[in-house]
């Protein structure tokens, strides 16, 4: 019994236990739901109250709770006020100093300083700063209320919309005026305008600054035609972006971060609404310029307009006369705005900025103009940009780049075209420096416009960045084809090794290769349309290369520049539109016809010193006037290019110089100095190849059949001077008493050149045999002795003047069944070259080189240059092809059937100082 007891009172002593610990537990869990519920509650009240604003939820509890004296709102106000007094201490003592270094820094001059500081005086800057001060702001629910200037962007940054809330619309059109002041104070005058559409009134908008509209800085709307306005900053933005936003620009800043110039003024549009919606056009039209507006320079400032765009904008809402909040400051933050200047100073200072800029837009301007302060300052990365001229003291500029890549220039006779053609390429030399810019200049019609950028008697200097000046060549328009063959293979070697580096434009190609040269190229073609003149293979193939060039050239940094004052010279191209199109910078000088779209006539009005510069293609919204600097004034021009002359690197070498009207001097011919003996194949130089490079055209003389030379015509100056190039090359390849020469003077009128090439030889230290009629049948009759027994013992040439001359003495024979000289003749064609004998003759005409060689084909003269011969004639001695060709003064036709698969055009030499030239 008592046991049993016992475990009674144990059982009973553990259920107490166990009900004693669920009781704490359920108590326990009891108190952590209050808790958490508490927590919970506090931090919803913290929540709303960061939402509404700590200082508005302390003036106004009911804003977040029913009852004020509800502890967890109680608790998460204490610990919201406790943070913020925490945070205000730090801001206290820092934040209104930081921001006040801030508008200092970032806010120079009028943009930020207080109006008396600056009103009145014109500015002068080129660079907009990154604030616009608008009031001093302070915070009223911190515990120490310092004042911080507030200031917002502006230009290039964001528009700005204000709301004029419980402020009348006066206070709107003070603050506006007061930035508008500060801008228009701020940069030199002409590099803001102002817009400004009212929709409750017509005048009277901001009267301070009405002088400025006589000199077109301020222009105030017609309040029932926000259309008209509206489509004048849709006009700016095409024009910019058409006309100057080019090579991959985004903005105008960035333009002029790489120029160093800012191409357009900034264009601020002051909208002032009523707070009612604009029609729905209006208002799509506003959003389309609010959004591509700050990168070309136009500002908004919209005062109680409804506007919603996907651009950057700033706020500003008015509480009362006084007082505003703007987005820049936040919403604890009270601006108290800037006082405005008293009216009589505003209307002063705007007096003082249109007086400047109407003097500065009078001033005529000169070359000097157009020439920056730095020289070579700009990189050409993304394309090329100069001014050109100027519209009311503006300068007006050209860009070539992808988006514009090739420019066509039109005027007649009189009209400019030269000098406009200076002033351009003055303005991009010095801007850009021979690293960033070649150019390639080239004058049909007996032009020398461009000898000045070559070094002469009277001016040693040249353009640093002329690498080839071609003058009177409206004779060899075979010069303008070359051109466009090296621009073709020069775009072909870009294009191949920005496939190496994977890009495919020049602008990448040198982002991928820093340290590679890579300059853009201007060709300029003056009188273009003589390059087409005629129905033939030249103009065939100048018109596949510049479609070519034109199509393709863009993206490898060449660029064409072609000018005519023949309205022929621009309908070569109306029908071609896959060539005409790619021009989309058109140049217009006065009377100029068919430059521009067929509809614009602007050209035909202009005065002289003028030109119409229109980056659209020629339609008529794309046209800026520009009046034109005299650059061919002396001090001009030819001031510039002595500076950059004398810039220029150490070894710099002068352009190829390719004048029509003067032969090439053998001795000053950079092939011919590089001749050196011995040679295996001597190269035989016979005049030099119409090409970009100038190269001589040569013949190989190497122990092989055919390997003897034919100078074919009836002139002997030409003639000649093939013959005596060929023997100073040939001179140069032996060394003295290694080869032999016989030279046979076999008429009269020849006998003098025959002569000096013999002296000439004899010079060299060479074993020369001069002949004459006389002694020509012994010296071939031994000739091909010596062929016929193989027993050549060192090279042998055969220089005859005149071969033709000597037939019928050639002709006769010895005796019966003997040959006769005739057949020695063509004994030493033909086995001789085997052995190292080479014939060099000169015949009068084709027939006399047929006769000469005997019936059959001419297969043993393997080369012949030809002068006052037609290409009929000539075929038997091309393979068969038809040679189109018709004689010219001073060129001649070389043919190397070893080498060539159609003849071409040569320069023969000028052999002046032609033994001095031997000797080294």
């Amino acid at each position: 019994m008592r046991k049993r007891n016992e475990r009674r009172v144990r059982i009973e002593a553990a259920f107490d236990r166990l009900r004693t610990s669920i009781a704490a537990a359920l108590g326990a869990a009891e108190n952590e739901h209050a808790r958490v519920v508490a927590d919970r509650a506090e931090q919803e009240f913290a929540l709303r109250i960061a939402q509404h604003g700590v200082a508005a939820v302390r003036r106004d509890p009911a804003q977040v709770t029913e009852r004020p004296d509800d502890p967890a709102f109680r608790a998460a106000l204490n610990t919201a006020l406790r943070e913020r007094e925490e945070n205000y201490a730090e801001w206290t003592e820092r934040g209104p100093d930081g921001i006040g270094a801030l508008v200092d820094a970032e806010a120079p001059g009028s943009a930020g300083e207080p109006w008396p500081d600056w009103l009145g005086r014109v500015g002068s800057a080129q660079t907009p700063p990154g604030l616009w001060r608008i009031g001093t702001a302070t915070v009223p629910d911190a515990p120490a209320a310092r004042p911080f200037p507030a200031a917002v962007p502006l230009l290039d940054e964001s528009h700005l919309r204000i709301s004029t809330g419980g402020a009348s619309a006066d206070v709107a059109e003070t603050l506006v005026q007061n930035l508008l002041l500060r801008l228009l104070s701020h940069f030199q005058p002409g590099m803001v305008r102002v817009h400004v559409w009212d929709v409750a009134q017509l005048t009277g908008t901001f009267p301070g600054l009405y002088p400025l509209t006589g000199a077109g800085l301020l222009t105030v709307h017609d309040p029932t035609r926000l259309d008209e306005m509206l489509e004048v900053l849709s006009d700016h933005i095409r024009r910019i972006h058409t006309g100057s936003l080019l090579g991959g620009h985004t903005s105008l800043r960035s333009l002029a971060a790489e120029t160093g110039h800012r191409s357009e003024p900034w264009r601020i549009a002051v909208l002032l609404g009523n707070g009612e919606a604009l029609r729905e056009e209006q208002q799509q039209q506003l959003q389309r310029i609010a959004r591509n507006g700050l990168a070309c320079g136009i500002q908004l400032i919209a005062v109680d307009l409804t506007m919603t765009v996907n651009s950057a904008v700033e706020s500003i809402t008015l509480l009362d006369g006084e007082h505003a909040r703007a987005s820049t400051t936040g919403p604890d933050a009270l601006v108290r705005l800037d006082d405005a200047p008293p009216g009589p100073e505003i209307s002063k200072a705007s007096s003082a900025i249109a007086e400047v800029f109407e003097a500065r837009r009078a001033r005529v301007r000169t070359f000097a103009d157009l020439v920056p302060d730095r020289l070579w300052t700009q990189r050409s990365t993304a394309g090329l940009h100069a001014p050109v001229g100027f519209a009311e003291g503006e300068p007006v500029w050209i860009g070539l780049g992808d988006a514009s890549p090739h420019t066509l220039i039109g005027g007649p006779s009189g009209s400019g075209k030269t000098n406009f053609l200076y002033g351009m390429l003055g303005s991009l030399a010095a801007r850009y420096s021979p690293d960033e810019l070649e150019l390639y200049l080239l004058d049909f019609k007996e032009g020398v416009s461009f000898a000045q950028f070559t070094p002469g008697r009277r001016d040693p200097t040249w353009l640093p960045h002329a690498q080839l000046v071609g003058v009177n060549v409206n004779a060899d328009r075979e010069f303008g084809l070359a051109l466009l063959r090296f621009l073709s293979a020069e775009m072909r070697r870009r294009a191949d090794i920005a496939k190496e580096h994977e890009v495919t434009k020049l602008e990448e190609l040198r982002a991928e290769d820093p340290d590679g040269r890579w300059p853009r190229i201007v060709a300029v073609i003056d009188e273009f349309q003589y390059l087409f003149a005629e129905r033939d293979a030249v103009s065939a193939q100048a018109t596949t290369l510049l479609e070519d060039v034109a199509r393709r050239g863009r993206s490898q940094g060449i660029h064409l520049v072609l000018a005519s004052q023949d309205v022929s010279g621009i309908e070569a191209f109306w029908g071609k539109p896959a060539i005409f199109e790619q021009f989309i910078l058109r140049i217009a000088l006065p009377k100029a016809r068919r430059v521009l779209a067929e509809t614009n006539q602007a050209a035909l009005e202009l005065p002289r010193w003028h030109a119409v510069v229109n980056h659209e293609s020629g339609v008529k919204h794309g046209n800026e006037i520009a009046r034109v600097p005299d650059a061919t004034a002396r001090d001009t021009l030819d001031v510039l290019q002595r500076k950059l002359w004398e810039q220029r690197e150490p070894g710099a070498a002068p352009p190829r110089l390719f004048d029509g009207s003067h032969l090439p001097v053998l001795s000053e011919l950079a092939d011919f100095t590089a001749l050196r003996a011995p040679a295996r194949a001597p190269r035989v130089l016979l005049g030099q190849v119409i090409d970009v490079a100038g190269t001589a055209a040569a013949v190989r003389l190497p122990q092989s059949p055919g390997r003897n030379l034919a100078v074919i015509g009836s002139v002997r100056e030409d003639a000649t001077s093939v013959l005596g190039a060929a023997a100073l090359s040939l001179a140069r390849q032996h060394a003295p008493g290694d080869a032999e020469f016989t030279v046979a003077g076999l008429l009269d009128d020849a006998a003098a050149d025959a002569t000096a090439t013999a002296e000439a030889l004899r010079a060299a230290g060479h074993h020369v045999a001069l002949i004459g009629m006389d002694g020509i049948a012994a010296a071939l009759a031994d000739l091909a002795a010596t062929v016929r027994a193989r027993t050549a013992p060192r090279p042998h040439y055969l220089l005859l003047y005149a071969a033709d001359a000597a037939h019928t003495v050639l002709e006769d024979k010895p005796g019966p069944g003997q040959p006769s000289g005739m057949d020695h003749l063509r004994t030493a064609l033909k086995q001789g070259p085997e052995l190292g004998v080479h014939v060099l003759g000169w015949w009068r005409s084709a027939q006399r080189v047929k006769t000469s060689v005997g019936m059959g084909p001419v297969d043993d003269i393997g080369a012949w240059v030809a002068f006052d011969v037609h290409g009929s004639e000539l075929s038997p001695f091309a393979a068969g092809q038809v040679v189109s060709w018709s004689p010219r003064a001073r060129r001649g036709l070389f043919f190397d059937r070893a080498t060539h698969s159609r003849p071409e055009v040569i320069l023969p030499f000028d052999l002046a100082a032609a033994q001095e030239a031997t000797d080294g």
